[in-house]
């Protein structure tokens, strides 16, 4: 389905999804990047080492869930916007999905906002729960979304309500 839409099926899903031991311990990146492209930076922007070494730059990302401290320094630092952390133990209910963000004006906290997974389909309600945008981020603002948990695989971006 990739190269027909660009939208990577459940199987390309679930190759990259954390196991269910390790998504209980807390926060771990997830990378959705399912094209070869000469490209690296979220390599070196892991400093626990988790996205592995590449043996050739147009290699697909490799991560070590285990490694993972879901810091999101990585998020940032991928051009194609693909790298998110998802939290399964953010509340009984909830889940947090941190996503990269280069739209303006950029949500508030406490921002009701609507859920949209990577065709642009609305999936569930979500509240804005942190905007982080400092300088190290390089220009790419990470929001900070609680979702349903059972959602968190899906929601990859956001709609305002009220075209705000």
């Amino acid at each position: 389905m990739l190269e027909k839409t660009g939208v990577p099926d459940a199987d390309q899903i679930k190759k990259i999804t954390p196991s269910p031991g390790r998504l209980k311990k807390g926060p771990v990146a997830v990378v959705e990047c399912f094209q070869s492209i000469p490209c690296d930076p979220c390599r070196y922007a892991c400093r626990q080492e988790a996205i592995k070494e590449f043996k050739d730059i147009n290699d697909l990302p490799v991560i070590d869930h285990d490694l993972c401290n879901g810091c999101g320094s990585c998020i940032s630092k991928c051009p194609g916007l693909a790298i998110f952390v998802i939290d399964d133990t953010y509340s009984e209910k909830e889940g947090l999905v941190k996503l990269p963000y280069e739209y303006l004006p950029l949500p508030r906290p406490e921002e009701e906002v609507i859920g949209i997974d990577t065709e642009g389909w609305e999936v569930c309600s979500a509240r804005v729960v942190k905007v982080q945008n400092a300088k190290v981020l390089d220009r790419t603002p990470v929001v900070w979304l609680t979702v349903p948990r059972e959602h968190l695989m899906k929601v990859r971006n956001f709609l305002r309500k009220g075209g705000a």
